[in-house]
């Protein structure tokens, strides 16, 4: 084993395997399941937000429709493919601290599946997204209907949201830059590229 891989390793990355396909030396990374509930919350995210006062009808059922994917992602973070599992991907703050560090200074290892930042975007996401959809359930109910500081808790879940969604595009943008691989790709065709 080479010192680099060693490193990585050392890092808490895990080594990629080699496996031939048609389209060179690739892995499969992401399992169907997270590449529809990936895009399937990006569609539905936007329907949600784009309807919120426009069709309340629709934005309750869309709601509805994300906290279904939401729980399923939970479940599927414990029995899922490797790189689904929580398991595989949470780590701990001062791990998170770390990569970010390295990743500041372009020495980030290479993650075969979530980076320990990515890790975080992740639960971070899930728990926001989850938060949103509690609180416009409990907005429908008699105990909390016409409720201002559900509504104000919503909206303000809603927009901190965005803003981690453009944190997590900006990372995406970075780490791929950092390590030479387009990772839209990958989230579309569940391959990255082996090490």
């Amino acid at each position: 084993m080479t010192a680099s891989k060693h490193a990585v390793e050392a890092a808490g990355a895990m080594p990629a395997t080699t496996a031939s396909s048609p389209r060179g030396k690739t892995v499969r990374v992401w399992d169907p399941f997270v590449r529809i509930f990936h895009w399937g919350l990006v569609g539905l995210f936007v329907l949600a937000f784009t309807t919120g006062d426009e069709s309340e009808w629709l934005h309750i059922r869309v709601g509805y429709a994300i906290a279904a994917l939401v729980a399923l992602r939970i479940v599927w973070g414990f029995v899922g493919s490797r790189h689904a599992r929580f398991s595989d991907f949470v780590r701990s703050p001062r791990e998170i601290a770390t990569y970010a560090g390295q990743a500041l200074r372009f020495r980030a290892p290479r993650f075969l599946g979530h980076n320990p930042a990515g890790g975080a975007m992740v639960v971070a996401l899930l728990v926001m997204i989850g938060g949103i959809a509690a609180t416009g359930f409990a907005m429908t109910t008699d105990a909390f209907w016409g409720s201002q500081w559900v509504e104000d808790l919503h909206e303000g879940l809603v927009y901190t949201t965005i803003g981690l969604i453009v944190l997590h595009v900006a990372g995406v943008v970075f780490s791929g830059l950092e390590h030479g691989e387009n990772l839209v790709k990958a989230m579309i065709t569940g391959r990255k590229r082996a090490s």
